[in-house]
């Protein structure tokens, strides 16, 4: 491994780590990926070389416009880059605002496809098990409190074969709603159809616990997952061996807790407990993992602190496109995820961090553009609107809360820094997923 170097002392050795730093670390990602993002999410070449000659020289919405009665672009209107490249100029980093606040730890924040609807779930008291409730959020006239079964229904991912009852990690629908992939610690991926009402494939994925599975694109036909093995895999649905990944991408050096699809069926993003977001390129896999790195330290997620010796290792056949640090991964399975393709021409990567802050980064040049800080806690989960400049967080503090572009003046609905908590109320140290 290029971590390490060997000293020797009068016939004996020893071995000296070597301790970089994050300025010693110089960013670097593929040519390819960058020119797409700026392509999405910067002015058009012809828009520019009607104002400036500087390529790099930053434009103003008021060049936009003047750009745009001109007709510079040829289009008579905006394309969708140039609304990009204006609408991203005002980032949800503004406030936070309460939306909820209750007296167990937010775990999900997640705003539905269209942005209509707000999804937030929050501890219980519970352990985990292969049932998935599903719920018909619109039907909102009916409420039940005696009898949950009239407005909650449990979907069974266990296999009678099997005898074991193991939890689930992760849940993700398809794009049309059909079908539903969870990651388990049975080191299995669960597809179950909606419409047949069962499990449609059971695909033994990986060594250790699936903590994630999603599908790759709209199609539904390739699907990502992320393990505690370290590995990102590559499924393809309509290949004759679907129990063989098509592809196996290597990088990270510990379990790997999120993956989030960049929706063009070619690009993807981790989180992994090495502390580190990965973007990868599915067309750049091998057919299998080249070395199985172990892990280079022992120690546990859930209760330790990462090795200070190990944050700046390398995988010696990493196949990445490129890697984002900063923000740290402790305690549970953190996510991470691409900024909206409307406002921002996905030209960020956001993610919660046990540092109680959300990091926003900017894809071409791996720089933290924002650092929102206000939890007294974890934030497990975010979620930043498909259409508005609005993003809310979920914290192990008990908070929901959403972030806006804009703040009025002495708005007495925002929260209060130094009125945070670590906890909330009847918390109890656990160390649930």
């Amino acid at each position: 491994m290029g971590w390490k170097r060997k000293i020797h002392h009068c016939g004996s050795s020893q071995q000296e780590e070597v301790s970089p730093t994050l300025a010693d670390e110089v960013f670097a990602i593929d040519e390819e990926v960058s020119h797409l993002t700026r392509v999405k999410s910067e002015p058009s070449q012809r828009i520019r070389e009607s104002f400036y000659a500087d390529r790099k020289r930053p434009m103003s919405t008021f060049k936009l416009l003047a750009g745009r009665e001109c007709n510079c672009s040829g289009m008579g209107r905006f394309s969708s880059a140039d609304c990009s490249y204006a609408l991203r100029k005002h980032l949800p980093v503004k406030g936070p605002w309460c939306v909820d606040d209750m007296d167990s730890e937010a775990y999900i924040s997640q705003f539905s496809t269209d942005g209509s609807l707000l999804v937030g779930g929050f501890r219980a008291y519970s352990s985990l098990s292969p049932t998935v409730h599903i719920v018909n959020v619109q039907n909102v006239i009916r409420e039940s409190h005696a009898n949950i079964t009239e407005i909650h229904e449990g979907l069974d991912f266990s296999d009678d074969d099997d005898g074991f009852s193991f939890g689930i990690f992760s849940v993700k629908f398809s794009k049309d709603g059909r079908e539903l992939v969870v990651g388990n610690n049975n080191e299995s991926i669960c597809i179950y159809d909606l419409g047949a009402n069962k499990v449609t494939e059971r695909i033994h994925a990986h060594v250790a616990d699936v903590n994630v599975a999603t599908f790759a694109d709209e199609t539904s036909d390739v699907l990502y997952s992320g393990s505690d093995d370290g590995l990102c895999k590559v499924w393809d649905r309509r290949c004759h061996r679907r129990q063989k990944p098509v592809g196996v991408l290597t990088g990270h050096l510990d379990g790997i807790t999120f993956i989030d699809s960049r929706g063009d069926g070619h690009y993807f993003i981790s989180n992994c407990k090495d502390q580190t977001i990965k973007l990868w390129d599915l067309r750049k896999m091998s057919s299998g993992a080249k070395d199985c790195t172990p892990k280079a330290y022992e120690w546990d997620y859930r209760w330790m602190t990462y090795p200070s010796e190990a944050r700046y290792l390398k995988h010696p056949y990493d196949q990445s496109l490129a890697t984002f640090r900063g923000h740290s991964v402790l305690r549970t399975l953190i996510r991470c995820y691409f900024s909206p393709m409307h406002s921002t021409g996905q030209r960020y990567i956001y993610t919660g961090s046990s540092d109680q802050c959300v990091y926003i980064y900017d894809v071409a040049n791996g720089k933290v553009v924002e650092k929102l800080k206000w939890h007294g806690s974890i934030i497990r989960d975010c979620s930043w609107h498909p259409y508005v400049p609005t993003l809310v967080t979920s914290s192990w503090d008990g908070y929901l809360v959403r972030w806006e572009a804009t703040e009025a003046d002495k708005d007495p609905s925002m929260l209060k820094t130094g009125k945070q908590r670590m906890h909330p109320e009847g918390y109890t140290l656990s160390f649930v997923l």
